[in-house]
C-alpha cells in the first residue's frame, strides 16, 4: 500500500484548518478515525498548542497518530514503552533534521510570536509569509515514510 497525505494535509491547511488537525485529517484513510473526530481531537493542537507556541502542532498530530498505529494499551512492558518514546523521539529528530526544532515560536523565525489565543485571520497576506504549509507537508511526508518503513499491524480498535 502506498501512502501519501502530503498534499491533502495541505489542501485541508489552506482550506482553514489548524496545523494539526491538516496533518491529522489527512490520515483518516490509515487510522480509521472518523473525519470530524478527527478535526475535533486535534484542534486544541493548532499554533503549539492553544496558540502557545509550544511543539508544533504538525509534531504533535503526527505523533497522536502514530499512537493510534503503534501505540500501548493499559497493559504493557517497560521495554515496549521504551520503544514507542524511541518511535516518537525518532519522528521528532527526523523533523528537526529539516527544519532544526519541533517548537513553534522557533519555527515561526521572523514572525510575530505572541501566546494570545486569538488566532491570525488567513488573508493573502498570512499564506504569503506563514510558512506553517512548509511544517505541514514535511510531517505528513515523515508520517507516510515512517508508515511505509514500518507497516502498522491492524488494530482491533473501531475509532
Amino acid at each position: 500500500m502506498k501512502y501519501d497525505h502530503a498534499d491533502r494535509a495541505c489542501e485541508l491547511f489552506v482550506g482553514g484548518l489548524n496545523c494539526a488537525q491538516s496533518v491529522f485529517a489527512a490520515f483518516t484513510d490509515v487510522t480509521g478515525m472518523d473525519d470530524e473526530l478527527a478535526m475535533r481531537l486535534s484542534s486544541s493542537f493548532g499554533a503549539g498548542m492553544g496558540r502557545m507556541r509550544e511543539v508544533c502542532g504538525t509534531c504533535s498530530a503526527m505523533f497522536m497518530i502514530v499512537g493510534i498505529l503503534y501505540g500501548l494499551g493499559g497493559e504493557y512492558t517497560h521495554e515496549e514503552k521504551t520503544e514507542h518514546y524511541s518511535r516518537i523521539q525518532e519522528l521528532a529528530a527526523r523533523f528537526k533534521e529539516k527544519h532544526d526544532t519541533i517548537i513553534c515560536r522557533e519555527l515561526l523565525k521572523g514572525l510575530s510570536v505572541t501566546s494570545t489565543p486569538e488566532p491570525e485571520r488567513r488573508t493573502e497576506h498570512y499564506y504569503k509569509v506563514r510558512p506553517c504549509v512548509r511544517f505541514v507537508r514535511t510531517a505528513a511526508e515523515i508520517l507516510d515514510s515512517y508508515i511505509a518503513e514500518h507497516p502498522p499491524m491492524k488494530q482491533d480498535t473501531q475509532l
